[in-house]
């Protein structure tokens, strides 16, 4: 494809985007080059990158529009970030030239608007903070009242795009023979920090056709979400409940944890993601793994109340941890999802903890930075349960890596750690 087409792509990419504007951008843009197999993949990752770019900018971008006087569409989108990130309007005049597979030629108004951004940068300092830091109005004092004045390098840090993070599977190799099946295949993977089953791997790279994973030797899963799952503490000869398994990515590591033996199961309230799980349990050679559908009325928690020595609770949340990955979730995030999720989380950890037995913990993660969906959280769920207690990170570490966070509770963030936004609490049932 010529850059021009690529550019017209781009710009079809994301008005499909915004004609769907609760799907994720992921699953739109799947669904979008599923359609046009003529794509090769090195256009498709080109025209992905100009439209992920727009998505991680798209409220600075707005805020330039409207300040020329134009609406944001797509196309006006595509056309300023080239000019905020440096080209000329006759450069971008040529690559809008109205040709057969290039975008309509750039005229009256909008070619008016689009020159008086020539010349000009991405920030400008009467942005408001929001725009600015490219998040809602809204969810504004709630990061500042989690990251003080910090919240500028942090909101900085979840604007980059995120690596390429995988978990080696132990039940299939070591570590370094991981390494080695990557790197025959061209693909350069280097350790990461705290998890010591994870490889980070630079850029963005096509590892899912390879043989490493498709032998499952590897699996894709954020260096966050490998950490939560070590702290769960999951052993060999347990019973373990995936409470909120979804697609399986933590029950995969659980069972890794686990040797293959014991027993776990892994829960959801949807189907479809838990017949999705199967194929990635066969691949990653599992089989110590039940699944279990959740619907309105089941009886199955109550019936095995104080059966499981661990309880993992990957809670449903807002997601504001995996923005650098979901840019277009910003958008798509209300106020109102918030104040849904809070009273849902609650009551999941509720009925979770039925589950775990005396001396068992019950482990609460979520994606989300927001104090609201995490530490309060803990609190509200203490304050109902007297009978369970903290166990403090440091206690639950056990890995021969060091511990990534001080205080009692996991908690990660892009800056810090260079992982997914992730928070876990491990709580000890102490008393029946």
């Amino acid at each position: 494809m010529t850059p021009a087409a690529r550019l017209a792509a781009a710009i079809d990419l994301l008005e499909a985007v915004e004609t769907a504007p609760r799907r994720p951008a992921d699953a739109v843009a799947n669904d979008f080059f599923r359609a046009r197999r003529f794509i090769g993949s090195g256009d498709r990752r080109a025209i992905s990158d100009r439209a992920w770019r727009v998505l991680r900018t798209r409220r600075r971008l707005a805020w330039w529009l409207a300040r020329a006087g134009a609406l944001p569409t797509p196309r006006l989108l595509v056309a300023a970030s080239l000019l905020l990130e440096g080209w000329t309007f006759a450069g971008l005049a040529q690559s809008f030239s109205g040709g057969r597979y290039g975008a309509a030629s750039l005229e009256g108004p909008e070619a008016a608007a689009l020159r008086t951004l020539e010349g000009r940068t991405l920030d400008h300092p009467e942005m408001p903070a929001a725009v600015l830091l490219e998040v809602p109005d809204w969810i504004l004092p709630h990061l500042a009242a989690r990251f003080g004045e910090a919240l500028p390098a942090e909101m900085a840090a979840m604007a980059e795009p995120a690596p390429l993070d995988l978990r080696v599977n132990l039940l299939k190799g070591t570590r370094e023979e991981a390494v080695a099946a990557l790197a025959a295949e061209g693909i350069e993977a280097a350790p990461t920090p705290f998890s010591p089953w994870g490889l980070r791997v630079p850029g963005r790279r096509a590892v899912t056709t390879g043989a490493a994973f498709q032998s499952g030797v590897v699996e894709i899963q954020d260096e966050g979400s490998q950490l939560v799952a070590a702290v769960t503490g999951a052993r060999p000869e347990m019973r373990v409940v995936d409470w909120c398994a979804g697609a399986g990515g933590k029950t995969l590591a659980l069972a890794m944890s686990m040797k293959n033996r014991g027993h776990i199961v892994a829960c959801d309230v949807s189907a479809p993601r838990l017949d999705g799980a199967v194929r990635r349990l066969r691949r990653a050679g599992v089989h110590n793994v039940e699944r279990h559908l959740t619907v309105p009325g089941d009886k199955w928690a109550k019936r095995r109340a104080g059966g499981f020595d661990r309880v993992l609770v990957d809670a449903p949340c807002t997601g504001t941890g995996t923005w650098r990955r979901n840019p277009d979730a910003r958008l798509r995030l209300r106020e109102q999802d918030l104040q849904e999720l809070l009273p849902k989380q609650a009551a999941i950890l509720d009925e979770a903890a039925r589950l775990v037995r005396p001396g068992g913990r019950l482990i609460f993660a979520t994606c989300s930075l927001l104090t609201e969906e995490n530490e309060a959280q803990v609190a509200g769920f203490l304050a109902r349960h007297p009978g369970f207690a903290v166990v403090d990170l440091e206690q639950a570490w056990d890995l021969p890596t060091p511990c990534p966070c001080a205080g009692p509770y996991l908690s990660l963030t892009p800056r810090l750690h260079g992982t997914d936004g992730f928070f876990a609490a491990v709580l000890e049932r102490t008393a029946v």
